[in-house]
């Protein structure tokens, strides 16, 4: 659980969702506000991504 919570990207995904939070709760609700968290959801997605892969590759490192 660590290695997803210290994660730059992941730390920047949340960073990331407080933003689209409070662009959701002051701005207008048009078509941009759907991109917002569909980027989102793709940037949080990316960051569990990249994640795994460092783990796998770590992993195969220690295997050798």
């Amino acid at each position: 659980m660590r290695k997803y919570i210290l994660n730059g990207s992941i730390i920047s995904a949340a960073i990331g969702a407080f933003s689209a939070i409070q662009a959701t709760r002051k701005g207008p609700r048009d078509w941009r506000l759907i991109l917002m968290w569909v980027s989102w959801g793709i940037t949080v997605a990316l960051a569990i991504g990249s994640v795994l892969q460092q783990d796998e590759d770590a992993r195969e490192l220690e295997e050798s």
